[in-house]
């Protein structure tokens, strides 16, 4: 199959998937797994992935693992769901999608790809860290770029973990006031730490680079952005 018939299956894939994702009825689907009872957990994950995968924020799935199994299950399921979808979209954007922004991708894409093979690691965090658009919408992407699995499997974790076990234990705080210590939220405060760590050493790096990479380390109110709504 050409690059740009793979280009477009993958593109008619995630827009099918999104419209499955707003057809259903999501407001009542947290209901409908809690009530699978110990298989819950395992189906949330599988849910919270494909929900993710179709372009889902994923805000609202973190604290939906939260309510539905506690702060520690909760939260391990969060990261759970994140690494599942971060996997599923890395996967079909190198597979489907990579040779053809090869083919076709400007003289800005390959400076950013160039910014993204140098700093590895660093550049998955510091896009995972920024409020830049979808969760699964990064994954797609860094399938298609040049980014090594190895930088993209740890990027990914890192930045993605304590914004999922934050929001997580929020989402059980909701429904169990007294069952959450505050100790709970140093993850919140972790993240926030290393989201602001992560930008400023992205900015700092991206001064070498190009105007393509200076907008990705953007403001200082990043750090607490990245923790609200798009991510």
């Amino acid at each position: 199959m050409s690059p740009t018939r793979r280009m477009i299956v993958l593109v008619l894939a995630v827009a099918a998937l999104a419209a499955v994702a707003l057809w259903l009825p999501l407001a009542s689907l947290p209901d409908e797994v809690a009530r699978l009872g110990l298989a819950a957990p395992l189906v949330g994950v599988g849910v919270g992935a494909a929900l993710l995968v179709a372009l889902i924020p994923r805000t609202p799935i973190s604290l939906a693992c939260g309510v539905l199994f506690g702060a520690a299950t909760g939260a391990v399921c969060a990261v759970l769901v994140a690494l599942l979808a971060a996997v599923v979209t890395f996967a079909a954007g190198r597979g489907l999608g990579r040779d053809f922004v090869a083919q076709h991708a400007g003289r800005r894409w390959d400076r950013l790809e160039g910014w993204i093979s140098r700093e590895g690691l660093l550049a998955v965090a510091a896009v995972r860290a920024l409020p830049l658009g979808p969760y699964g919408l990064a994954g797609y992407a860094y399938g298609a770029s040049a980014v090594r699995v190895r930088d993209y499997g740890f990027g990914t974790l890192i930045a993605a973990a304590p914004s999922a076990v934050s929001y997580a234990i929020i989402g059980a705080a909701v429904v169990r006031p007294g069952s959450v210590n505050p100790l709970a939220l140093v993850p919140l405060l972790c993240g926030l730490l290393l989201s602001a760590a992560v930008v400023l050493r992205a900015r700092i790096v991206a001064r070498g680079y190009g105007k393509t990479v200076r907008k990705f380390a953007l403001r200082p109110w990043v750090p607490l952005t990245a923790y609200i709504g798009t991510v």
